[in-house]
């Protein structure tokens, strides 16, 4: 379909970064039908990055993350009603209230929800939190500015990571619990999970790595006041953050036949959503959080990814798709992810799954500062940054060509010898 034909009717379901930047990339791309954004929350799109940074230190407020529109999109805005259901025989698209859309291209950005604990008693306790909404990141920023005994966090990812790392900032006595043996180890490997586990460490985060909270206990008026750790031992808390990664938001898309799980709904490498026999929609297409597609730089293995500038990029694309500007390659762009804990910048390029081997490529980790690149079968997939980004755009070009591992020798500030060492992925 070309731009000049253009749909009447397009939906995008989720109004968060991805579906904010798709509908914008389809006016752009020529689309002059109508358009409807759908979002569960009732807030117009805001950016989640600082809820777990500056909201809550009070640096920023809550509801000053509103994002900027960067075209005028003259759309109708369906916001704090979730879509429940998507009837593709008839294209229409269900929502909670009892309405329904038609569409003739669908945008589906659904995204993630924090995973909730998984006792739901114990969940509902007052000083038992999560953290993805604006909602959250506010009862959050509340909670502490109130003043804490001690906070438990638990799970050792970026979340978990950047909510310790506040903690330590505000001066509020933090526990982070992780099973494994330290935190970040399933993304970078208990080789550097070392590192950042040191550095929370060094900045009075008590570390509870290798263990993990067996049940929540309440003080019988319905609020948490301590945690029972596995093979004994308890953490005295009145306020817990979960933190154990996300759920993708699919459950409305159960009766569809579309291929969609848990783990994300299926693409095709152009970006359309693929049926349970593997048959693209080409009235459809997903990005951000929640779409699971081909990489090309990964040999085609299925990958969804919950990156700020993916969201961006892939939304991008996947609007053009709709408005008919068909790409001339499959959606390819080098995954990349930033995190700030205890004023250190910590930047990626690339998936370190399935590495095989890492360098440290420039600076050293003993000096707080430095650059690794990690391996798959002798090509350069990813590389991570502490407080040294400068170099990164270097081996970002590096992934992107698939450059034989190690990457870059002879740079400055590099280490005279370019040890391969085992990442330690549990």
């Amino acid at each position: 379909m070309s731009a000049a034909a253009s749909p009447d009717r397009a939906v995008v379901v989720g109004s968060g970064l991805a579906g904010l930047r798709g509908a914008e990339a389809m006016r752009r791309a020529g689309f002059t039908g109508s358009l409807t954004l759908v979002g569960a929350e009732a807030h117009r799109p805001y950016d989640r990055p600082p809820l777990s940074k500056h909201v809550l230190t009070g640096a920023v407020a809550a509801d000053a993350t509103t994002l900027p529109s960067l075209v005028p999109l003259e759309a109708e805005w369906r916001l704090g009603t979730a879509a429940t259901g998507l009837d593709r025989k008839n294209a229409r698209v269900h929502l909670a209230d009892g309405s329904s859309l038609p569409y003739d291209r669908l945008l589906i950005a659904t995204g993630t929800r924090a995973r909730a604990w998984p006792n739901p008693h114990e969940g509902r306790l007052a000083g038992v939190h999560t953290l993805r909404s604006r909602e959250d990141a506010a009862a959050l920023r509340g909670a502490l500015a109130a003043g804490q005994r001690r906070v438990l966090v638990i799970g050792g990812g970026f979340i978990g990571c950047e909510m310790a790392s506040a903690c330590a900032a505000l001066g509020i006595p933090v526990t982070l619990v992780e099973p494994s043996a330290t935190p970040l180890a399933r993304v970078l490997g208990t080789h550097l999970g070392d590192v950042i586990g040191a550095m929370h460490a060094a900045r009075g985060v008590e570390m509870r790595c290798g263990t993990e909270v067996e049940w929540l206990e309440d003080d019988g008026r319905g609020r948490v006041v301590r945690a029972h750790l596995a093979g004994g031992g308890h953490v005295e808390t009145d306020l817990v953050v979960v933190a154990l990664g996300a759920v993708r938001n699919t459950e409305w898309l159960a009766d569809s036949g579309l291929g969609a799980d848990a783990g994300g709904l299926d693409c095709d490498a152009d970006g359309h959503a693929l049926d349970s026999e593997g048959r693209a929609d080409t009235r459809i297409a997903a990005a951000g959080d929640v779409a699971r597609f081909p990489h090309p730089l990964y040999d085609g293995r299925r990958v969804a990814l919950e990156h700020w500038g993916h969201a961006v990029a892939q939304a991008e694309h996947a609007g053009r798709l709709l408005a008919g500007r068909r790409p001339d390659r499959p959606y390819a762009a080098v995954p990349t992810f930033w995190s700030t804990q205890h004023g250190i910048n910590i930047k990626s390029v690339g998936l370190t799954e399935g590495a095989d081997g890492f360098v440290i490529a420039q600076g050293s980790p003993k000096e707080g500062r430095f650059l690794a690149v990690y391996g798959r079968a002798g090509r350069c997939i990813a590389a991570l940054s502490i407080d040294c980004a400068r170099w990164l755009p270097a081996y970002a070009a590096q992934v992107a060509a698939r450059a034989p591992f190690p990457p870059i020798r002879g740079a400055t500030d590099q280490p005279a010898d370019l040890a391969v060492l085992p990442p330690g992925f549990p």
